[in-house]
């Protein structure tokens, strides 16, 4: 299932289906008082869905209807599966238009088979699958379908399996990789929720496809995440700038609410337990995308965890929500990587009004973007900064990043070499446009609206040399050795840079055996790797142990 299955399946299966006469059914009004979810790509929102789940005496009926914008591009009039009592389904309705076409979809269950029936534009087209006889059905078309998979999953462990059925593609394993606990935090208060990992499991080509679901108790869907897409589908309140997920908390944890430019920033401090006087501060700045104040990425809570093994070393801890996300205000719309730096020196300007903290001995830590988020600050603030530890940082500009995360990528798909350099040339002319503001001729409109962005010009044409001549501070680099996000050539590079400074300050590296990207133990290290992992994965102590000595030693109390 990937985002050009969700955006044409359709159409992609009138094309290929046998030919059959039927009439598709009369569009249906949506019933009126369901719950109301936004869904987002690549973190900006693109529509909203509608959805209602009601257990009449002898069936479970799940019912909506949706508007998503481009690029997604597809309006859902009515959808509605039922299922039996136990769960087996027994009919699919989805109405609706996909890319300006009008397009119905009706399936019928009886027997082991799914009876498809598709008509674009009013022509019909069958399609039969064959499907166990309970599958969870799941079109594309309408992401609230998953509220079923929701109830299903109710009381499953880790290492338990269903079925899923991708209407009208057919069947696929849905394997929970892990379950946790969690707390999702709304303005009108909080509440448990449970997060289960799960992957999709079909034949080559497609492979392996990770998704994580949140529920409360009753099974009711709360939150919808395909990582490898950017898709996200999440409950109104949920999804709102005050509320956040809180996957991840250490003891002594307080949250505070730290001025920015126009907005708050929604942070958490922690100090060290029985400390006394004033304390080292290290802030945590995360990565790109919509990234929370544990750095949550795949489950896995990166900054909480380095946070509390920097606490437990004797640090004062800053993590915060970047803006416009979880509980930080703001917006995203025109950000770019210097607005992410100003964020930055609002938490220090906060900082140095705190009476427990030592406002010169403070060190910034960024990890992926935020290391170049962090290079930018410490050049504007000398004398703020005391120390700069850059985790799994680019020492590229942003542009040679993308082709060479492209060439890589190409590298490991079933293509002819033509067809890789077709795609490599169509990413250097993207990049281009971005950069120069022209050559949009040839490019996609739906490309052009998600490239052409403040944040990714800002990002492509960030010079990480030009900004560490700037750095006065020490400088500490980790890297992954598995790193397949930011390769580990790219700590060297840094480093050197470093070094060539008009500086004596200290620069030193620190390379991982066996972690990836995220400082965590890995297999492979690629990025699809991540959702694997679990959220029983850890960040290497050999990492955050060596990040608590320099800093110990960097941020050593004057005598």
């Amino acid at each position: 299932m990937t985002l050009s299955h969700l955006t044409g399946v359709a159409l992609a299966v009138v094309v290929t289906a046998s030919s059959a006469a039927a009439q598709p059914p009369p569009p249906l009004v949506p019933d009126a008082g369901g719950t109301q979810f936004l869904v987002f790509l690549r973190s900006q929102p693109v529509g909203r869905e509608e959805v209602l789940v009601i257990r009449l005496s002898d069936q479970w009926v799940v019912r909506g209807s949706s508007r998503l914008g481009p690029p997604i591009d597809i309006t859902t009039r009515h959808a509605e599966v039922i299922y039996d009592l136990e769960w087996r389904p027994r009919s699919l309705l989805v109405d609706g238009i996909v890319r300006g076409q009008d397009v119905t979809l009706k399936t019928t269950f009886d027997g082991g088979k799914a009876s498809n029936v598709i008509a674009v534009q009013g022509t019909p087209q069958t399609k039969v699958d064959p499907v166990s006889a309970d599958p969870v059905v799941l079109p594309n078309a309408f992401l609230g379908s998953y509220a079923a998979l929701g109830r299903r999953l109710q009381g499953m462990k880790a290492g338990a399996e269903l079925r899923g059925y991708i209407a009208p593609q057919g069947e696929v394993a849905v394997k929970i990789t892990a379950v946790a606990q969690e707390r999702m935090e709304t303005p009108k208060g909080g509440f448990p929720a449970t997060r289960y990992s799960l992957t999709f499991s079909s034949p080559p080509p497609a492979g392996d496809l990770p998704l994580v679901i949140w529920t409360n108790s009753g099974g009711d869907l709360l939150r919808l995440s395909i990582p490898s897409q950017t898709l996200e589908m999440a409950r109104e309140d949920i999804a709102s700038a005050a509320s956040r997920t809180a996957s991840f908390s250490i003891p002594g944890d307080e949250a505070v609410q730290i001025p920015a430019m126009g907005f708050n920033i929604a942070a958490t401090v922690t100090r060290p337990p029985n400390a006394t006087g004033k304390l080292p501060v290290a802030v945590l700045i995360g990565g790109s995308g919509p990234t929370d104040r544990d750095e949550t990425v795949a489950g896995i809570p990166v900054f909480g965890q380095i946070a509390r093994d920097l606490v437990n070393a004797g640090f004062y801890i800053v993590r915060y929500d970047k803006r416009g996300v979880g509980q930080s205000g703001g917006r995203t719309e025109s950000v770019t990587l210097a607005d992410y730096a100003e964020d930055v020196r609002s938490v220090l300007f906060w900082l140095g009004r705190q009476k427990d903290v030592d406002k010169d001995r403070v060190a910034l830590v960024g990890h992926s973007e935020g290391a170049s988020v962090a290079l930018l600050t410490a050049g504007r603030e000398r004398d703020r900064v005391s120390a700069l530890a850059l985790l799994s940082g680019v020492s590229t500009t942003g542009a040679d990043l993308v082709i060479e995360q492209q060439k890589h990528l190409l590298a490991q798909m079933k293509i002819d070499d033509g067809q890789r350099a077709e795609k490599l040339a169509l990413q250097e002319r993207i990049n281009q446009a971005v950069i120069k503001g022209t050559g949009w001729t040839d490019i996609p409109d739906s490309v052009r609206r998600v490239a052409d962005t403040p944040w990714f010009y800002s990002f492509l044409t960030f010079d990480p040399a030009k900004a560490m001549r700037d750095v006065r501070q020490p400088v500490l680099i980790v890297q992954g050795e598995l790193d397949r996000q930011v390769p580990p050539h790219h700590a060297d590079k840094l480093a050197q840079m470093a070094r060539e400074r008009k500086t004596k300050a200290a620069v030193d590296v620190v390379k991982v055996p066996g972690v990836n990207h995220l400082l965590v133990a890995a297999k492979t290290g690629e990025v699809a790797e991540y959702a694997t992992l679990g959220p029983e994965a850890r960040v290497s102590p050999d990492a955050t142990s060596a990040l608590a000595a320099w800093l110990t030693k960097n941020l050593a109390a004057s005598k």
